[in-house]
């Protein structure tokens, strides 16, 4: 590296620049990556899911939930 009036050239502040980038990136990314575990439903979740999307009836998601509670 060469000093010029004892200051170095413009690499010194793009490797700030480079630095505090990858930092932001690491810490601030969305937590949405690829093959991350993520947190499953409960059995009851998914009921009620199923239920507010039609594909059971009253009767089932009613019957399906007292089994599901007593366990």
């Amino acid at each position: 590296m060469h000093l010029h009036n004892g200051h170095f050239g413009g690499m010194h502040l793009i490797w700030w620049i480079i630095w505090f980038i990858l930092i932001v990136w690491i810490f601030f990314i969305p937590v949405d990556i690829p093959y991350q575990k993520t947190k499953k439903d409960s059995p009851l979740e998914i009921l009620k899911k199923r239920f507010e999307q039609g594909e059971i009836s009253k009767e089932e998601y009613e019957e399906s939930k007292k089994i599901l509670k007593s366990e």
